[in-house]
């Protein structure tokens, strides 16, 4: 009873979720399977990741590709178990707090702030093992203690040695009956060898070997800092070529915005006396909202009415 109010809780979106500068078309065309799509996400989770571990990045999940691209008949069918996805649905893999491991649409994060890190020189053939592992990932739970485990790892909480009573240091082999979206991917590229973040050593004659990270500690932000995986951005509105910012359609009214709907005008100083520019100002209202126009429009207006 307790974990169901504690995910209700941490899973409710606290503040709206705006439009960001990604060209999300674009990223439809451009996505390949295995690619690692990252998520600012807005919940009071999100929030608490966010905050742990210095990163905007909140969330992980991996795509799979479109049904009609996989070609083994038994992962198709275990796909539609899971989910009822059309032939040409852009899909995802994903462990999230509340229903635990699923396939989502791509189209979920059409209005998310995104970024895609895509492992360099990846084979075909191992795309596919790692597309069928976390494929037998589908339905576990999402593991609620791992993640504030992670957060003692990260900010160690007590004078406790991290490792006691923690999930992130039981050795287990084969698949876990809980895990969370790091994690999973993580797994899953460890099962081909592909590195993530990998402990490099160095031994003798000039030898260096490398060593699995335990994937139990991986957190989103180290696909976004792993040096084999490149980092794709598809800005909105793209233009290409030299100088492509001066093409930018900037606006010339002399408008700021703290954020979407939070734009003011700087209001010139008088060029009278000194006297008017350090007049009191203690009747002006002390909440931006109360005066920044809504609009550009009215922002125009106000900016006509203030020269």
């Amino acid at each position: 009873m307790l974990r169901q109010w504690l995910v209700h809780w941490l899973s409710k979106e606290s503040t709206p979720i705006p439009r960001y500068q990604c060209d999300f078309k674009r990223l439809l065309v451009e996505i390949r399977p295995c690619d690692v799509l990252l998520v600012e996400g807005h919940s009071r989770a999100s929030k608490l990741i966010k905050a742990v571990t210095q990163s905007i990045w909140s969330h992980s999940a991996i795509y799979i590709g479109r049904l009609k691209d996989i070609h083994d008949a038994d992962l198709r069918e275990r796909i539609l178990q899971f989910y009822p996805a059309k032939e040409n649905e852009r899909l995802l893999i994903e462990p999230l707090l509340t229903r635990g491991t699923v396939i989502s649409p791509l189209k979920k994060y059409r209005h998310h702030h995104l970024r895609l890190c895509r492992p360099r020189g990846l084979t075909q053939t191992d795309a596919q093992k790692i597309i069928r592992h976390v494929i037998d990932h589908l339905g576990l739970d999402y593991n609620l203690r791992q993640m504030f485990d992670l957060a003692r790892f990260v900010i160690p909480l007590s004078i406790l040695p991290r490792r006691w009573h923690s999930s992130l240091y039981a050795h287990t082999l084969g698949i876990p009956d809980k895990t969370i979206c790091s994690s999973m991917i993580a797994s899953a590229f460890s099962a081909v060898h592909y590195p993530i973040l990998p402990i490099v050593r160095h031994e003798k004659f000039g030898d260096m070997r490398l060593y699995n990270r335990n994937n139990a500690v991986y957190l989103p932000k180290d696909f976004d800092t792993s040096p084999y995986f490149d980092i794709l951005k598809y800005p909105y509105p793209a233009l290409n070529g030299t100088a492509f910012y001066q093409q930018l359609p900037w606006d010339d009214q002399g408008i700021i915005c703290n954020a979407e709907n939070e734009c003011f005008i700087v209001a010139s100083p008088p060029l009278d006396s000194g006297a008017a520019a350090a007049r009191d100002r203690s009747d002006e209202p002390t909440d931006i909202k109360q005066w920044i126009p809504a609009t550009r429009t009215e922002a125009t207006e106000v900016a006509s009415n203030n020269p």
